[in-house]
């Protein structure tokens, strides 16, 4: 990729949430990104249904995308809509690739595969980190619960950064 046409991983990587159990990227988004009209990105998928079973594209509800809007404070999803915004699981994104041709799609395609693959590692990584912890914890006696507690602490997100939308007790 050229330098002026690269996306910042951090742009990509901000704009995947955690909808429905998936993590996945918004229809308008990846138009943003692809530099197409966001209808012709929903053309374009609909003209190819086929491929978007419904774990690989689901279309918000209007509680969810109301729910998405208030968390995530993004005054530029304001405005009048026709259709509500689809959601697009790694898979779905994936699926893009083969129905959108230009070389700007192939290029961010790329790059949202990497952010997905980094998305992955890093829960990974924090998974194997708690793993281990547990394991020392067992290892050695009480006297160090109160380490172990503070660094559980500090593994533990933010509750501000966490872009999961749902009802309480889903």
């Amino acid at each position: 990729m050229s330098k002026e046409s690269e996306l910042p991983v951090v742009d990509v990587e901000q704009r995947i949430f955690f909808i429905r159990g998936h993590k996945v990227m918004l229809s308008f988004d990846l138009a943003e990104l692809y530099e197409v009209e966001p209808r012709v990105l929903v053309q374009a998928v609909k003209r190819n249904i086929e491929r978007f079973p419904e774990d690989f594209m689901f279309q918000l509800s209007d509680q969810e995308f109301a729910n998405l809007k208030s968390q995530i404070v993004i005054s530029s999803w304001g405005g009048i809509r026709r259709a509500l915004p689809y959601a697009f699981t790694e898979q779905g994104v994936a699926m893009l690739s083969g129905i959108l041709n230009s070389s700007r799609a192939i290029k961010v395609n790329i790059e949202i595969m990497r952010a997905f693959v980094r998305l992955r590692q890093l829960l990974a990584s924090n998974a194997d980190l708690s793993r281990k912890l547990n394991a020392l914890e067992k290892k050695y006696d009480s006297q160090f619960k109160m380490v172990f507690d503070a660094i559980r602490s500090l593994m533990a997100q933010p509750e501000s950064k966490n872009r999961k939308i749902g009802f309480k007790g889903e």
